[in-house]
């Protein structure tokens, strides 16, 4: 196969060109096939001259000059993006580039010979600018993630290899010596359960005014803390109920409880106080940590305000004390660690009050004092609700009852008794009252007395005489 020179311009134009293989303008011999070229190319014959042992690439000066400053920018974004903004910037450069060649079927700068080429550079270029962003996505997002669970303080920056682009999964919340899982066994402490107030009657008053009576010094050093020595195993049974602390508050907080026996905690639902998001909890290896009980006032911060000075029945009551425990997200229960107010408070900005109300009643509870800064972000944050309560605990005891103070006893007054009444004695019977004597009666005969009415007369009846009684018998005028 003999290849031809290009045809004369003017048969180009009049289409009398015969179909040949012709120089088509940029170094390749391709077939023209009277009217147009097509897409055959003819092989590159064997020692040609230098330039055909380039095959189809035929630099240009603008192939040199935009190919340095690409390398350049590649360098400058491996470094300042790492290997994602790379295969980025390669994706755009080759979008466009491929773009013009498969439009015009020119070569541009990067000596795309074909249209075909031109198309399967395109869609390489898509397939890198895709894997760019993908792979970019992946790992700002882990970082992010990272940054966001776990406060670190500020470093100096420093230029780091770029890592090679793997998907970080976020790590689970785990529990912890602080907020640990319910034991297998629930056991009971030694002793009742203690407070150092005297009675409930001192948390009985808004957070702000219980925060007056809270001493204010310096944190103590950490030196001999043991969260198990001296604050007692997790989740005692200290108000001894028969199930553990954790479990306890579990049931207290979560709504939509299954249990398993009365105690074990299965499935519930809990709107975190620290978030507002809700968590689903369901009992499990991998689970159960989704939702831990945070210690309000942490253990070892307690360590270092006073509880080195408490009792051992004081320090376990303090560790079980529910009004020292919160369900919540395990998150936030490890963003927060054993963070007082002026270095941790809730995103949850409605909870503030009553968060940072429930650590002055604890503090107070168990005789504690909070450092400077403490105080002040305290008052701070409860200067916006000073009406909020402060909280008691079921631990403390209840007030005495008021004494009451009998009067002085008052001398009866003496009642003389009333002397028993004397009977008067009675009174002397009047002397018979001799009848006024009968007017003396004289009958002169027994007709006087019949004409009286009085016959016959007896004797010893007035006008009786002897001689109205002829016969002598005691009876006169009987005849």
């Amino acid at each position: 196969m003999t290849a031809s020179t290009d045809p004369p311009e003017p048969l180009h134009v009049q289409g009398a060109t015969p179909p040949g293989w012709y120089n088509d303008g940029s170094g390749i011999q391709r077939w023209w096939n009277g009217s147009s070229w097509t897409e055959q190319v003819a092989p590159t014959p064997r020692g040609g001259t230098g330039q055909k042992r380039f095959g189809w690439f035929k630099p240009t000066r603008s192939t040199w000059i935009v190919g340095a400053v690409l390398l350049l920018m590649l360098l400058s974004t491996a470094i300042s993006g790492g290997i994602p903004a790379v295969f980025g910037l390669v994706g755009v450069v080759g979008f466009f580039t491929a773009l013009y060649a498969v439009i015009t079927g020119r070569r541009s700068w990067a000596s795309i010979p074909t249209r075909k080429i031109a198309a399967i550079t395109l869609a390489a270029s898509l397939v890198a600018a895709f894997f760019g962003g993908v792979t970019d996505t992946a790992l700002n997002g882990s970082e992010l993630v990272s940054a966001d669970s776990t406060p670190v303080a500020e470093a100096t920056p420093s230029i780091k290899p770029t890592p090679t682009p793997t998907a970080t999964p976020t790590p689970a919340p785990t529990f912890s010596a602080e907020s640990a899982a319910d034991p297998a066994t629930v056991l009971a402490p030694d002793e009742d359960a203690s407070v150092v107030v005297a009675s409930t009657d001192v948390t009985n008053t808004t957070a702000l005014a219980l925060l007056a009576t809270v001493a204010v010094k310096g944190k103590a050093p950490k030196t001999g803390y043991d969260r198990t020595g001296m604050f007692g195993s997790a989740w005692l049974d200290v108000d001894r109920n028969g199930c553990d602390t954790r479990n306890d508050i579990l049931a207290r907080d979560l709504t939509e409880v299954t249990k398993s026996g009365t105690c074990k905690v299965l499935t519930g639902s809990l709107v975190s106080p620290f978030t507002a998001a809700r968590v689903a909890f369901v009992r499990g290896q991998d689970t159960s940590a989704l939702v831990q009980i945070d210690h309000v006032v942490a253990l070892s911060n307690a360590w270092q305000t006073g509880a080195q000075q408490l009792s051992q029945a004081q320090r376990v009551s303090l560790a079980n004390d529910p009004i020292n425990l919160l369900a919540v997200d395990g998150r936030s229960n490890a963003q927060k660690g054993d963070g007082d107010t002026a270095t941790w408070l809730p995103s949850n900005k409605t909870f503030r009050c009553g968060y940072v109300a429930r650590q002055v009643s604890v503090k107070a509870t168990y005789g504690l004092w909070v450092t400077q800064a403490e105080h002040d972000s305290i008052a701070t944050v409860l200067s916006s609700c000073s009406e909020e309560m402060a909280v008691t605990s079921s631990f403390a005891p209840l007030p005495a009852p008021p004494v009451v103070v009998a009067p002085e006893p008052v001398a009866a007054p003496v009642v003389e008794p009333e002397p028993e009444p004397v009977a008067e004695a009675p009174a002397p019977e009047p002397e018979p009252v001799a009848p006024a004597p009968a007017p003396e009666v004289y009958y002169k005969n027994c007709d006087a007395v019949r004409a009286a009415g009085a016959a016959p007369i007896y004797a010893g009846t007035p006008g009786y005489a002897s001689h109205l009684d002829r016969d002598k018998d005691g009876i006169g005028c009987d005849t």
